[in-house]
């Protein structure tokens, strides 16, 4: 029922009213439909409609287990393999040093991510959908396409990743163009699983997460890192000027801008009363405790990565010019004989590629659907969603595919695109997270909302630090000087709009130019 009282009609992903309705909102995109959605109120006494609304029923395990698996699809972008490679270089140059910032950053991205299914849950829409309702058209449009630049970035990344793994696997007979190819068809098999049901895709998730783990761990149980430092790296903070740029990378890389819009859409695949307060808070108990799960295995796969390179580089000539490119034949070497390293560290690197580039197709359609309210299919979605990134992934795996050296500096740029994302992802998120005519009683309370802007401002200033690095040591000639100078001015300009909306506004108004402050009244 609309809250106009129209009824609606579900078919496929949209709900629509009815013919003789003339209003232009004719049609609303839903992230799921309700014939998709998995039941999860499974305790009759409880869906009493005299029951308490604000009534709580009592855990239950088998309630956990039915809410089981957003947060998992969540946590893969926590171990895609541009997290891999940060990873990787992370041990192989300051060791064990930056465990404790590991860690760190994933609490950081578990309060971000359980702040993205908040808004999910307690509206019944997504990121996406409340960010088209929430602005005017043309900071609509903007976010969208910078949340599409950095799924594209992300993308990029994801298939190559794949591709090399593919590459490794098939002994090198497979190059690097047609690994994409081969990569790129996960869109088909993502459409396929959603046929079966939201369960059956997320057991295929939780498959490539296991493959990712027991690879992983077989390498860190085969190299056996010392157990001493690795204690030592997470409960003692140790930073220097050497690593301050991979400490960096281990922040920036945490906090995936695509990821918060689609937790927000996945926790909607439960069928939840939002109507009913007990309902919700009980939803959020338990993604908050699935979520917590998922991230501590995607926190204990990266420690593997970390500590096996560390043990196996770290102090070493090799360890400046490791990437995923050669991290396997350079482990075969270190390691080789019997035991086939390179081909575990190859089936968990594919593992954790596919994974992330069908997680990477799934956000494409919530991003796209929801920014733009399109009437389309979702399959057609998907292969929109697809090509944007398959494309020029493509044409960069023919460009690159005979030098390691231009592939690791096409990586730092991908890096760098995702990097300046983060805030149009972050502030969004956090306005409408504390906003009571969105969330309603569920907005986060005073002390929630300092620390959440704390933490989103140091993310923001952590990837501003690799920008501003970046650009210092590859920014040259007086044109490319004024257009970079431009660019930073509109994109610093777009900033403070947005957090001019948000509870920061109030002192923000002193120094902000007059103008801004009443466009966002």
């Amino acid at each position: 029922m609309a809250s106009d009282g129209v009824p609606l009609e579900e078919e496929g992903a949209l709900l629509r009213r009815p013919s003789n309705s003339s209003e232009e909102d004719e049609w609303e995109e839903k992230a799921f439909t309700g014939r998709e959605k998995v039941r999860v109120d499974i305790d009759p006494i409880f869906t009493d409609a005299e029951t308490d609304e604000s009534t709580m029923p009592p855990f239950s395990w088998k309630k956990l287990w039915l809410f089981t698996g957003p947060g998992f699809l969540m946590s893969i972008a926590f171990l895609d393999p541009g997290n891999l490679e940060g990873d990787l270089q992370s041990g192989a140059i300051a060791g064990y040093s930056l465990l404790w910032l590991l860690m760190w950053a994933t609490l950081m991205g578990l309060l971000i991510q359980l702040l993205s299914a908040r808004v999910g849950v307690a509206t019944g829409k997504h990121l996406a959908e409340l960010c088209r309702e929430e602005y005017p058209t043309w900071a609509r449009l903007t976010l969208w396409f910078m949340a599409e630049l950095a799924l594209i970035g992300a993308d990029i990344q994801e298939v190559i990743g794949s591709a090399i793994a593919i590459r490794v696997l098939s002994h090198g007979v497979i190059p690097l163009w047609a690994g994409v190819l081969i990569t790129s068809f996960d869109c088909f098999l993502l459409l396929f699983l959603e046929n079966y049901g939201v369960r059956k895709l997320e057991a295929v998730f939780g498959v490539l997460i296991a493959t990712m783990a027991i690879s992983f761990a077989w390498m860190f149980g085969d190299t056996r890192p010392d157990g001493e430092e690795l204690l030592l790296g997470l409960l003692i903070p140790r930073l220097s000027s050497k690593t301050i740029k991979e400490a960096v990378g281990v922040v920036g890389c945490i906090i995936m801008p695509h990821n918060v819009f689609l937790h927000s859409a996945l926790v909607q695949s439960r069928k939840i009363d939002t109507n009913r307060k007990g309902r919700v808070r009980e939803a959020l108990k338990y993604y908050s405790i699935e979520s917590s799960i998922a991230l501590f295995v995607s926190f204990t796969i990266n420690i593997f990565v970390t500590t096996v390179f560390a043990k196996a580089f770290y102090g070493t000539k090799e360890a400046e010019t490791i990437g995923l490119v050669n991290a396997g034949q350079l482990l075969q070497e270190k390691y080789g004989g019997k035991f086939p390293i390179m081909y575990i560290w190859a089936i968990g690197l594919l593992a954790a590629g596919q994974s992330s580039t069908i997680t990477g197709t799934y956000a494409g359609q919530f991003i796209m659907g929801g920014f733009l309210n399109l009437r389309i299919k979702k399959w057609l979605r998907a292969m929109i969603t697809r090509g944007f990134a398959i494309v020029p992934t493509v044409i960069v795996a023919l460009f690159f595919d005979s030098s390691e050296s231009t592939l690791d500096v096409l990586n730092e740029w991908l890096n760098v695109l995702q990097s300046v994302q983060v805030p149009f992802a972050l502030i969004p998120l956090l306005y409408l997270v504390s906003k009571e005519e969105v969330v309603g009683t569920f907005k986060i309370g005073h002390f929630l909302k300092v620390v959440s802007w704390m933490v989103a401002a140091l993310v923001i200033a952590i990837n501003g630090y690799l920008l501003l690095d970046f650009c210092v040591a590859e920014v040259s000639g007086p044109m490319f000087v004024v257009v970079v100078t431009v660019i930073t001015l509109l994109y610093g300009g777009f900033i403070i709009y947005l957090i001019s909306r948000g509870p920061l506004a109030r002192w923000l108004v002193p120094v902000l130019p007059k103008y801004i402050v009443t466009s966002t009244n």
